[in-house]
């Protein structure tokens, strides 16, 4: 693969990292590219596969931090299912406005959500802000991990595209 059209697909791969704090699937963007590449012989298949194992992985890491901190802060199950569904109503309130609108939106979004179902199950305002604080940590704690995974492949795949 020439070095300019490696340049491109590592560009390509930068620009799915926008996608991740919107909730959508970036890193799995960056893995099907990887895949691709493996397709047309420019990686390996071991290496797309430990890519794809990386991503399976964060993912679950993903979950795990949500449930950590929803449970540490006091959260429901349900509060973390108000918190999933807050973050994407919040995405599609926040189109008019390009890229950041989303995103702003989609945090605040996880916020109320899992503050709405907390306050529903309790009828206490403190706690309800406690849950919806805990699981907004929890989401920005899960995009920062996904992100930096993100940018750990997209640096591997660059350096397996030179060598």
């Amino acid at each position: 693969m020439s070095v300019l059209l490696s340049i491109v697909v590592v560009l390509v791969m930068l620009a799915c990292l926008v996608l991740i704090p919107l909730g959508l699937p970036g890193l799995w963007l960056i893995v099907a590219i990887t895949m691709g590449l493996a397709l047309f012989g420019s990686l390996s298949w071991t290496f797309a596969l430990v890519v794809a194992g990386v991503a399976l992985i964060t993912e679950v890491g993903e979950f795990a931090v949500l449930k950590k901190f929803g449970d540490a802060y006091g959260g429901s199950r349900k509060a973390f299912w108000g918190a999933v569904l807050g973050g994407m109503v919040g995405l599609f309130v926040g189109v008019p406005v390009p890229i950041i609108g989303p995103m702003i939106t989609a945090f605040l979004g996880t916020f109320i959500g899992a503050g709405l179902v907390t306050y529903v199950e309790t009828l206490s305002l403190k706690t309800s802000a406690k849950v919806g604080w805990g699981m907004l940590f929890a989401r920005t704690a899960a995009v920062a991990l996904k992100i930096a995974v993100s940018v750990a492949v997209i640096a591997a795949v660059g350096v397996g595209l030179l060598l």
